[in-house]
């Protein structure tokens, strides 16, 4: 049931007495600007409306996020940060550093996240201790993503190893049909790259290499591999690949166009947009190899003035986090719920495929952050690692120069 603009004064109340008789706004950058993206934004702003507040919406387009980090620098430089801004992993302890962030653990204790939260998702949403983000969804990064009539007419399975993949690929090219839709953007190589990387390194090797730097794995001749892998899926994109959308991408999967896509489940929120029925239109499984690469979308609070901004800030909050908002949100955007209580009954095949993978890698210790989504490491490191990726894809660089381009890379990024 909806709150009337009454009560969720009286709930903040619970969290800032000083903030009774504000009125609740919030302005809030973020990039979900495609169809399934925005569409899921819309939820939170109509449920804000609902609860008494007022949005300002401040969406930057692209989809890694890089033209709105150069927005709120901009913001923030000129003394004039938005309320709640669209941040994730290492980025958020990175913005906290520099003094900029608020202290929302007032809701969070309030609303008990810590009992809902895995351990390691709300590990992202602390800054020293102190809560400093609400996170909204868990997104798998690792998936394939295919159209179902694509793979029948040229009898084609869904890709159960690299060698599956590269075989089906050569039948697509024979058949006339491109093997694999992508966007030559740089944080698009990094998905492909990173999906390729865990499949060929297997969880271990990919903790070691991204998460933990280890140059032993990164000059490894498995991590050759990796990039040889790289040097054959260039080979299966068609050739106006360069600067494509990923929406783009996954919409000529949509139209027959392309076979498969190797995206995060964002993807799947396209599809879903579009009206097109998982197991019948598409088919979802995660990219070969064993493990589960997640993305976890947040919002982080930014220190402003006036206890209207305030007010915002916690009801926001609370509405991110809420059972409600995390069900009807994920299922728009694609993703699974943060919260752990939250019924999947109304989520579709892929989604259930996904969480259960997510346990059982938590499980079993594959469970692992996304280097190009930004949830593994600071940004100088992540940064360097793409270039090395997005510079072999796009030339004839040999992998075992790309590799020691790599560790070079990761050094100096220090």
């Amino acid at each position: 049931m909806k709150m009337t603009a009454f009560a969720a004064v009286s709930s903040i109340a619970l969290f800032s007495a000083s903030s009774v008789l504000a009125n609740p706004e919030a302005e809030v950058l973020h990039w979900w600007t495609s169809g399934g993206e925005a569409k899921s934004v819309a939820v939170l702003q109509q449920e804000f409306a609902d609860n008494g507040g007022t949005w300002t919406d401040m969406p930057v387009a692209g989809g890694g996020g890089d033209a709105a980090m150069t927005a709120l620098r901009a913001r923030v430089l000129a003394g004039n940060a938005p309320t709640a801004v669209q941040l994730k992993g290492p980025a958020i302890q990175e913005w906290y550093e520099e003094g900029v962030l608020a202290d929302i653990s007032s809701v969070a204790e309030a609303e008990g996240w810590a009992d809902v939260l895995p351990a390691s998702i709300a590990d992202h949403m602390k800054c020293d201790g102190t809560w400093c983000a609400a996170p909204v969804n868990v997104h798998r990064v690792d998936w394939i993503w295919a159209n179902t009539d694509v793979l029948e007419a040229n009898d084609i399975e869904m890709p159960t190893s690299w060698d599956e993949f590269n075989a089906a690929a050569e039948k697509l090219m024979a058949a006339g049909v491109i093997p694999l839709a992508h966007g030559g953007q740089a944080w698009q190589d990094a998905t492909v790259f990173e999906a390729v990387a865990l499949g060929i390194l297997g969880a271990d090797g990919f903790r070691k290499a991204f998460v933990e730097l280890d140059e032993a794995t990164l000059t490894s001749d498995e991590m050759i591999a990796v990039f040889d892998q790289m040097r054959t899926m260039r080979g299966f994109v068609d050739p106006n690949f360069s600067g494509r959308d990923w929406n783009l991408a996954t919409a000529m999967v949509m139209n027959g166009e392309a076979a498969f896509q190797i995206m995060g489940d964002w993807a799947k929120g396209e599809f879903m947009a579009a009206g097109k029925v998982p197991g019948e239109d598409f088919l979802c499984a995660s990219t070969p190899g064993d493990g589960f690469l997640y993305n976890v979308d947040s919002f982080a609070m930014f220190d402003v003035d006036g206890e209207d901004k305030k007010a915002g800030q916690d009801l926001l909050a609370k509405l991110i986090v809420g059972e409600s908002f995390q069900e009807v949100f994920n299922l728009n955007k694609g993703s699974i719920p943060a919260r752990t209580d939250v019924s999947l009954d109304a989520f579709d095949s892929c989604a259930l495929l996904s969480s259960a993978d997510m346990q059982a890698s938590s499980d079993n210790g594959s469970l692992l952050p996304s280097y190009a989504h930004g949830m593994a490491l600071r940004g100088a490191q992540s940064g360097a690692i793409t270039d090395v990726v997005t510079a072999h894809f796009n030339s004839d660089m040999s992998s075992a120069e790309a590799v020691a381009q790599l560790a070079q890379a990761v050094a100096n990024s220090y």
